[in-house]
């Protein structure tokens, strides 16, 4: 057995066969970034992968939509947009105040609901002291004099907004938008959500 063993470890087939495994791991990941950045459409900072969840999707497809989207649905059943950046392309962190403004009516349509949850950067939930996980159109938000709808991304509690504001991680963050059973405006691509801005 200890002969064995000593073999393996200086066997130059196996360790060939390892090197053979770790390029083909680290070469399936480029190729999948690569497919997924071509099927990916980004506006105001948001990306969406509206091919996800397609049945005549080839095998590249599939799997670049499972590295970036685990388990999604096809687009007319729920629609995602995730951001990693504001407006302006800077990275999301906890350290700043965004706000995220939709103008009278653009809230995004839909014939269910909609939601926006923070993440960490690898998608992961992250506890606040809050308790409040996401904000959707089931949440009681306030609209401003003109119809208008601000929600509040911040680590802290804002004064005079709480009840639309979203807790952040206080690090850097994802932000996830999903729209489930959306509107025409939104399959056809005219409706576009609002960038994040950073306040401060």
């Amino acid at each position: 057995m200890v002969n064995a063993l000593a073999w393996f470890s200086q066997s130059g087939v196996v360790q060939g066969l390892l090197l053979g495994a770790v390029l083909a791991f680290l070469t399936a990941i480029l190729v999948m970034n690569a497919v997924g950045r071509t099927i990916t459409t980004t506006v105001n900072g948001w990306n969406a992968i509206p091919k996800c969840g397609q049945p005549g999707n080839g095998v590249l497809v599939r799997a670049a939509c499972a590295k970036a989207l685990p388990l999604v649905n096809v687009f007319e059943e729920a629609a995602y947009w995730t951001a990693t950046v504001d407006g302006s392309g800077q990275t999301l962190s906890g350290g700043h105040v965004y706000t995220l403004h939709f103008p009278p009516g653009k809230l995004p349509p839909n014939e269910a609901f909609w939601s926006l949850t923070p993440t960490d950067v690898a998608g992961y939930m992250v506890t606040h002291p809050s308790h409040r996980q996401s904000v959707g159109d089931r949440s009681p938000l306030l609209q401003n004099a003109d119809g208008s709808v601000d929600i509040h991304l911040q680590h802290q509690a804002p004064n005079g907004h709480g009840q639309n504001w979203l807790p952040t991680p206080s690090g850097k963050f994802k932000l996830m938008f999903r729209v489930y059973l959306p509107g025409p405006a939104i399959l056809d691509g005219t409706y576009q959500l609002p960038p994040v801005v950073r306040a401060q």
